[in-house]
């Protein structure tokens, strides 16, 4: 991977993302480069007591991300670079990440609670749904810690499978056991005879490719909450999921699941976009 893209914000959610970033980085041998979006109204360090006010952010952007790297610098591998953007945040976000080349966002966010979102976790959903690269979201509780078990569902959306290249080689680069779920909200026998036939490819294809699985049949109402369940159950330490664009569908891959997904798991979750096939 070339490097990886870290919004930040300033706040504990986005360096608490930029730390799972560094581990991830440092796997992929990759770097990484920090953005920030320029708002109006932004909350920055007093210390700037500079008169026009687009200095004021100018400055109090540049002296923050001075003081990252500072920080974090000798944990990476990489290199570690900065951009800062002015704009629509979600968007200058997804177009940093398809023209500047990355592989990934790596983003904290606060999830929905009901009040005003804060800088990161109101854009959250989407830069997922809008992204060109893999989008991993991570709620500021999530401590960083090594990829050693991820959540792969799979669901009966022929889409929902075009994750597993993606998903292999993070889980042989990190040694992680991989869980992957057929999940279901019914009994029918034409559901689950598909969902058979789907799991029984992804695991010939895992197999083939020597990753250590678990196979696992979960069906419930809720499909985004079961998984969620299951993932803390099994103490996970990453759930995957596809985002489609081409079929705005009730189905688990589809609005609103995988935004229930990222809005309110606890456990990071890393979203592929139909869109990268």
């Amino acid at each position: 991977m070339k490097h990886l893209l870290v919004p930040i914000d300033f706040s504990n959610d986005s360096i608490n993302a930029l730390e799972h970033a560094i581990m991830i980085a440092n796997h992929l041998s990759s770097g990484i480069r920090l953005i920030h979006v320029k708002r109006k109204n932004a909350d920055y360090d007093a210390s700037f007591n500079l008169r026009d006010f687009d200095e004021v952010l100018k400055s109090g952007v540049l002296d923050n991300f001075d003081r990252i790297i500072q920080l974090y610098k000798k944990e990476l591998v990489g290199d570690f670079e900065y951009r800062i953007r002015e704009g629509r945040i979600y968007t200058e976000i997804c177009h940093q990440a398809k023209y500047g080349d990355a592989e990934m966002i790596v983003m904290g966010t606060h999830g929905v609670s009901g009040f005003e979102e804060r800088w990161v976790g109101s854009n959250a959903f989407r830069i997922v749904s809008n992204a060109s690269v893999p989008v991993l979201t991570i709620r500021g509780s999530f401590p960083s810690r090594m990829v050693k078990k991820i959540i792969m569902p799979i669901d009966i959306s022929k889409e929902s499978r075009h994750k597993v290249p993606f998903v292999t080689e993070l889980a042989l680069i990190f040694g992680a056991e991989l869980h992957v779920i057929d999940i279901r909200e019914d009994n029918k026998v034409a559901t689950r005879k598909t969902l058979n036939e789907y799991t029984d490819q992804v695991m010939a294809y895992l197999k083939r490719r020597k990753v250590t699985c678990v196979r696992e049949s979960l069906k419930g109402k809720s499909l985004s909450d079961m998984v969620i369940e299951y993932a803390l159950m099994n103490d996970a330490d990453l759930i995957t999921v596809m985002i489609d664009q081409s079929e705005r569908s009730n189905l688990f891959f589809g609005e609103p699941s995988a935004q229930q997904m990222v809005n309110h798991s606890p456990i990071p979750v890393l979203s592929i976009n139909t869109q990268l096939d």
